[in-house]
């Protein structure tokens, strides 16, 4: 068996993807991850023993490879997927962060982690059942998320008799569904997860598909991680004051480039205040430089004396982004609580945490026939709505759909801290006439 050292020693240079699995209860996520791991040579040896060591106490004469992702206890008990499990592997072509999702529809909330960083997404159906409910909330949430790639991959092929009359059926069912989500690339495989079919080596009994296998779209499926293309966004997430005898003057404003290039002399704003100044140095790895590019951490220094703090967005004064209190997004409700009209929240966008009150939930995707449900008045576990949401403070938000970094934000509970919402910024209500939510504590009514 190939060691970790070894595996990784030649792929220094390759590219990464980020890619995640998504699909309804047992439809095989895990095992296709298992068999995905075990045929690229990505296991190593006590981890395949102890795999086998498990299979035939549960009297299975093969291992089981989908404990090779479904870790937690509850969860080999189970058989089913709870948590993300993440898992790292390479091969000479390319590196991959994969993360296997659950199917379970209470668990939609961790898809939407699972998939909120990836390039790509693998979408299994059961040959037998089809596209169900839950196959359209997934391809709902990767198209929501923005998942530029996504596989359909039709598992169980075995138990269909191989058949291309039912890989065709679900295959031109799925694309036009996604397509109509606006997803931009679908590729459509059909597979057996636990014989192998199709998933690493090409099926024998499947003669009449020609495309790739899993493996081969994954390491060709061309990405791009190039932040560099986008505007400068630097999210300041900490003030350096040390105030010594050596460095007595010294203020810098530490964080990581959301995007973009940050360039020694280029003049700045400093958001939500507007203010301006002038990049005076850059400081990364211990030492100054005259250029920074996303995703580097690095310290900026300034030109002047201004104030900021946490939160704070610093870009470049020739292109930043527009500040407003009243921000329109879709979002997918991940809380076991409801959201409903009035809710006082707080925002959490990059570095900023603001108070916020829900103003109006305009709609409520219905994943059936992809049309809006008007004003549903609260969004409860696993929805995907739009929301109104006023701020306390003004914001410095992008588009989701150019960035997905500075365009999304969180809506926490302000009582205990929970994550109501993962939310993905579109138009702004800036222009619009303000509209005062009324809340009955004092310090919510913005």
């Amino acid at each position: 068996m190939t060691s970790t050292t070894e595996q990784f020693a030649d792929v220094s240079t390759t590219t990464l993807l980020r890619f995640a699995t998504a699909g309804s209860v047992d439809d095989g996520k895990s095992t296709l991850v298992g068999r995905l791991l075990h045929d690229s040579k990505s296991v190593l040896t006590d981890q395949l023993e102890a795999v086998e060591a498990v299979s035939a106490q549960r009297g299975q004469d093969a291992p089981d490879l989908a404990l090779l992702t479904d870790g937690l206890r509850a969860e080999r008990e189970q058989g089913i997927t709870i948590d993300v499990a993440y898992r790292y592997f390479a091969t000479a072509r390319r590196r991959f962060i994969l993360a296997d999702t659950p199917g379970h529809v209470q668990y939609t909330r961790n898809m939407v982690t699972g998939a909120s960083t990836a390039d790509l997404a693998v979408v299994l159906v059961d040959a037998r059942n089809g596209v169900i409910e839950q196959t359209r909330r997934h391809a709902a949430v990767a198209a929501l998320l923005r998942v530029p790639h996504v596989v359909l991959a039709v598992n169980k092929m075995d138990l269909v008799g191989y058949e291309e009359q039912v890989f065709a059926k679900i295959a031109t069912e799925f694309t036009a569904y996604a397509s109509d989500l606006g997803v931009p690339e679908i590729t459509a495989i059909p597979i057996s997860a636990l014989a192998g079919d199709n998933v690493v080596e090409p099926s024998a009994h499947m003669d009449w598909y020609g495309g790739p296998t899993v493996l081969e779209h994954l390491e060709t499926v061309p990405v791009s991680h190039d932040l560099t293309a986008c505007p400068a966004r630097f999210p300041v997430q900490y003030v350096i004051r040390p105030q010594t005898a050596e460095h007595p003057d010294y203020r810098g404003y530490a964080g990581q480039i959301a995007s973009g290039v940050l360039r020694v002399g280029e003049a700045v704003t400093v958001l939500p205040s507007g203010r301006t100044s002038v990049i005076s140095g850059i400081d990364a790895l211990g030492g100054s430089v005259d250029i920074a590019w996303a995703p580097q951490s690095v310290t900026v220094r300034l030109a002047d004396d201004i104030d900021i703090s946490r939160g704070d967005l610093i870009a470049p004064s020739a292109n930043p982004p527009a500040t407003t209190q009243d921000v329109i997004a879709t979002v997918c409700h991940v809380a076991d609580q409801p959201l409903s009209v009035g809710a006082r929240v707080l925002l959490k966008h990059t570095t900023r945490t603001v108070k916020a009150i829900v103003k109006e939930i305009p709609s409520r995707l219905t994943l059936d026939d992809l049309s809006q449900h008007p004003n549903p008045g609260q969004l409860v576990a696993n929805d995907i709505g739009r929301v109104v949401v006023r701020t306390a403070e003004p914001l410095a938000l992008d588009a989701y759909a150019d960035s997905r970094r500075t365009g999304s934000f969180l809506l926490i509970d302000p009582a205990d801290g929970t994550t109501l919402a993962a939310g993905m910024a579109g138009e702004s209500f800036a222009s619009q006439a303000r509209t005062t939510v009324q809340a009955d504590d004092e310090g919510w009514d913005f």
